[in-house]
């Protein structure tokens, strides 16, 4: 029996993403983004951002051109997903209608990232305007991605985790930090502080806890200083070890790679994660003993998201664990 059927016959197996989401807001930047994606496969996200990236005056333009983007055959992967307006502005209803109307965008379409939501009411005033526009074109539903930015949406983290068609929380470090006024101090947005001060730490745990108890995927914030790769190395590797992120944002190339590699699992956890998995499933997933300590299920759920991460990260696993997967 394959580990995802045996291993969560009374609980539903966690959503997997790719540890990195680039975020693209000009044209430029989207086509060099998809060029390095068919390059080196679906092992990173892209986000179309119309939020940051479209210039006032021009929201029309823009989500029709990035709409394009999305339903051509540069799209090998259908692994990109848009960053709309906010649902009080303007755009909002505009973008959504762009985005949905073209019935091959909408079908290869990966998500939808809401900013700045604070409730759950706001969450389903949303999500009916998409379901109403995706259906139109046999596509059930389309998962979407929120932004953690704002007190209140801390507050009710939680309830947004919990949102079935939530599969991705992400969080908004520089608008949270501001709207604090100044009691959070600039230099918590960026690393070291914003490791250390324990709102920002509260406000980051929170998000991982929420995530993880609705099989849902924790997105860390952007590293803002992207011409220095062991600066991203760094903040994902403390993200992904100590604070329980399993994904993280780019907004640079250059930082695809660096984030990558550091939330990634190492060969030497690999290679033990494959002898476990290959000896419990021959044991028919019962206990067993390797190396003098005991596993079962509980150990080879974990064993099982290592090599699932793996996979989706481009890591060659060893010669005959892509059946593990």
């Amino acid at each position: 029996m394959h580990p995802s059927q045996a291993l969560f016959q009374d609980q539903a197996a966690p959503i997997f993403l790719p540890v990195c989401d680039h975020y693209a807001g000009s044209e430029k930047l989207m086509l060099k983004s998809l060029s390095l994606q068919n390059e080196l496969g679906p092992v990173f996200d892209i986000t179309f951002d119309c939020e940051d990236g479209a210039a006032v005056g021009n929201e029309l333009a823009h989500i029709h051109m990035l709409t394009q983007m999305i339903a051509s055959d540069s799209n090998q992967f259908n692994r990109i997903g848009v960053r709309v307006h906010h649902l009080d502005h303007p755009a909002f209803q505009q973008d959504i209608q762009q985005l949905l109307s073209n019935r091959v965008a909408c079908e290869k379409l990966a998500y939808i990232v809401l900013p700045k939501i604070n409730t759950v009411d706001e969450v389903n005033i949303a999500i009916d305007t998409i379901n109403q526009l995706s259906q139109c074109h046999d596509r059930k539903s389309i998962p979407l991605h929120l932004l953690i930015e704002t007190q209140a949406a801390l507050a009710h983290v939680q309830a947004l985790a919990a949102i079935p068609q939530v599969e991705c929380l992400s969080f908004g470090i520089m608008d949270f930090v501001s709207s604090h006024w100044g009691a959070i101090p600039a230099s918590a947005m960026r690393s070291p502080a914003q490791f250390t001060h324990p709102l920002v730490i509260r406000a980051k745990l929170e998000i991982a806890a929420a995530c993880h108890l609705h099989g849902k995927v924790p997105s860390h914030n952007v590293t803002t200083d992207f011409k220095d790769p062991s600066v991203t190395i760094s903040d994902a590797t403390r993200a992904g070890q100590e604070f329980g992120y399993t994904r993280m944002w780019s907004i640079h190339p250059s930082q695809i790679k660096p984030i990558i590699k550091a939330m990634a699992p190492r060969s030497a956890e690999i290679n033990e994660a494959v002898a476990i998995l290959s000896a419990a499933q021959e044991s028919q997933w019962g206990p067993i003993e390797v190396h003098g300590r005991l596993h079962d299920r509980a150990s080879y759920r974990y064993y099982w998201t290592v090599l699932k991460k793996a996979s989706m990260s481009g890591v060659n696993l060893p010669e005959g664990a892509q059946y593990l997967v």
